[in-house]
This record gives C-alpha cells, sequence and structure tokens, in this order.
C-alpha cells in the first residue's frame, strides 16, 4: 500500500514539474516573432527612467535581421557616473543564427562581438573584446527580446562575447502590470552557474508572457535596483 502511495505521488509531482515549465517549447522560436516588426524596452535605475532598449526586426525570405539599439546613462549630483551606449545586429537564416555583431561603448571603452557560424566544425567561431574562440551551437546571444534565453544551459553576452553557463528556475506564475495592462506571466529566476567576480555574475528575474511569446520584465540588483519593462511591440 505504501509502495502505491509513492508511486502516486511520483507521477504527480512529475505532472506539475512538466506543467510547470510548458511553456519552455523546444520547437523554432524565430518564427514566433516572424510578424514583429519591433520591441521597444525602457530600462529603470531605482524605478527612475534612465534609458531603452530597442529591437528591430527586417524579414527578407528566410532570413531574419534583429537589429539592437540600447542606451542608457546614471547621473549623480550632475555628474554622470554610468553610461552605456550600443548597437548589435543578429542575423538568422530560418531560426539557424548565423552571425552576430556588436559594438559598444561602456563608460568611454570600447567592447565588441563578431561572431559567425562555421558549418565546417558546427560551432560558432566569436572574436571579442572579452573572448575570442569556439562556442556551442546550442549558446544563445544574450539579449532580452528571445525567450529562447529561458531554455538555454550557457549564453553569450552581446557586449563581450564571452561565454556564461546559466541555471533557469521557474518560480511561479504571476500577475503584473505594465504601463496601464495587467499580464498573465510566469516568473524565472536566471543565475549564473560559474563561479564568477560578482561584477560578472548574472542573477536576473525574469517575467514572461506565455500568450505573445515576449519577456515583459527583468530585473537585477547591481549599484542599485534594475529594471527592463517591456513597454510597446508592434
Amino acid at each position: 500500500m505504501m509502495m502505491k502511495i509513492k508511486q502516486i505521488l511520483k507521477i504527480i509531482f512529475y505532472i506539475i514539474l512538466i506543467n510547470s515549465f510548458e511553456n519552455l517549447n523546444t520547437e523554432a522560436h524565430i518564427s514566433h516573432y516572424k510578424n514583429l516588426k519591433k520591441i521597444e524596452m525602457e530600462i529603470f535605475r531605482n524605478d527612475k527612467l534612465v534609458g531603452y532598449n530597442y529591437y528591430f526586426f527586417k524579414k527578407n525570405k528566410d532570413t531574419t535581421l534583429v537589429t539592437n539599439k540600447i542606451k542608457f546613462a546614471v547621473n549623480i549630483l550632475g555628474a554622470t557616473i554610468f553610461e552605456v551606449e550600443g548597437y548589435g545586429e543578429e542575423l538568422y537564416n530560418g531560426d539557424q543564427l548565423i552571425s552576430f555583431n556588436s559594438k559598444t561603448t561602456q563608460n568611454k571603452k570600447e567592447k565588441f562581438v563578431k561572431l559567425t557560424l562555421d558549418n565546417s566544425i558546427k560551432k560558432f567561431k566569436i572574436n571579442g573584446s572579452s573572448y575570442t574562440g569556439n562556442a556551442d551551437l546550442n549558446n544563445v546571444v544574450g539579449n532580452w527580446w528571445s525567450h529562447k534565453l529561458l531554455q538555454a544551459d550557457s549564453q553569450i553576452s552581446p557586449i563581450s562575447g564571452s561565454i556564461k553557463k546559466q541555471i533557469v528556475t521557474f518560480i511561479g506564475k504571476e500577475k503584473i502590470e505594465l504601463y496601464g495592462k495587467t499580464y498573465n506571466t510566469e516568473h524565472f529566476r536566471l543565475v549564473s552557474e560559474d563561479n564568477l567576480p560578482d561584477n560578472k555574475k548574472l542573477d536576473c528575474q525574469i517575467w514572461y508572457d506565455k500568450k505573445n511569446k515576449m519577456i515583459l520584465k527583468v530585473s537585477y540588483s547591481r549599484m542599485g535596483k534594475w529594471e527592463y519593462r517591456l513597454k510597446n511591440f508592434e
């Protein structure tokens, strides 16, 4: 009798676990955004608007170009203590990433990534300001437009090209309000798997809208509370 109860509890546990991760569809992802033209996210620090992160989508037959523009600055007592401005381009053939290029200025320091798909070895080749070498194809560029980020075991920094292993944990289902709209979301936590310095670690709270297949909000703490909030998409 006790064995039967344990078996039933085990089955219930797995059903709950599967349902918790029902949104993590392993099918293609770029096709989920085939009708999108742009995503507009605003960046806040301690609830004060400090900048933006915009994504633009351009389709041409089987290829999709995703352009990323980001800019923000933190000012204290009239002095700029931290600022970032960057531009990036992700090119996909079908659902396969074939190249990514970015240039970013962070506090007047230039950073970059040049990534290409090498079909001969089935890997990405990366030339970045923090990393040069190969990367497995299961890596995802760490931009907030793609919910595939919630499935990946590791991500490539869109600023420097470094590779960070990650663990994504489902927290629960929540309702959140953004810009006067209420959304049913699934809440995740994304953290670095590596033993990294504090200023390199990933530790983000992410709210995902399964209906629209959009990451609605991202928050993390680093010299203040930061939030990326989805304001609009077309």
